[in-house]
């Protein structure tokens, strides 16, 4: 049994920190990060704007770090953490990499996977959401609300 130093609390706070990273590109603030054994080993905000591509979510990124990280598209013993409930396209590419453990902050009533059933993600894949939701949710506010002033 591994003993983590570390608490969910602390890796969505690192999860933050890329949101944030996001928001002063520009970009909408979401930030994910995953984490095995206690290590992150990936870690990405999103990139849609800067890589002028709409696959570039957070969640698009660190999933595909981690699987060059562990040399494998597996991600059974990984958890992702992600400021804002995954959209479909990022729900179901967690579904193929079979994560271990997802972790989210801020619902997204209008796109995020849960409007779309509850057989998304897959099946072994553990959900917590809801997480740090204030914090999460007070940045997208934040967010938005620039861009409508």
């Amino acid at each position: 049994m591994v003993f983590s130093v570390f608490s969910d609390a602390y890796y969505m706070k690192e999860a933050l920190k890329e949101a944030e990273k996001a928001f002063e590109l520009d970009e909408v603030p979401v930030g994910a990060i995953v984490v095995v054994d206690n290590y992150i080993i990936a870690r990405s905000h999103n990139l849609t704007e800067r890589l002028m591509d709409v696959t570039a979510h957070a969640e698009m990124q660190v999933i595909t770090a981690a699987a060059n990280h562990i040399g494998g598209k597996y991600l059974t013993d990984c958890t992702l953490f992600v400021t804002v409930e995954p959209c479909l396209m990022c729900a179901t590419a967690m579904h193929w990499a079979q994560l271990g453990k997802l972790v989210y902050g801020a619902q997204d009533p209008k796109k995020g996977f849960s409007n779309y059933g509850d057989k998304i993600l897959h099946p072994q894949t553990e959900v917590v959401q809801g997480f740090k939701h204030k914090e999460c949710a007070e940045l997208m506010a934040r967010f938005f609300k620039g861009k409508r002033d």
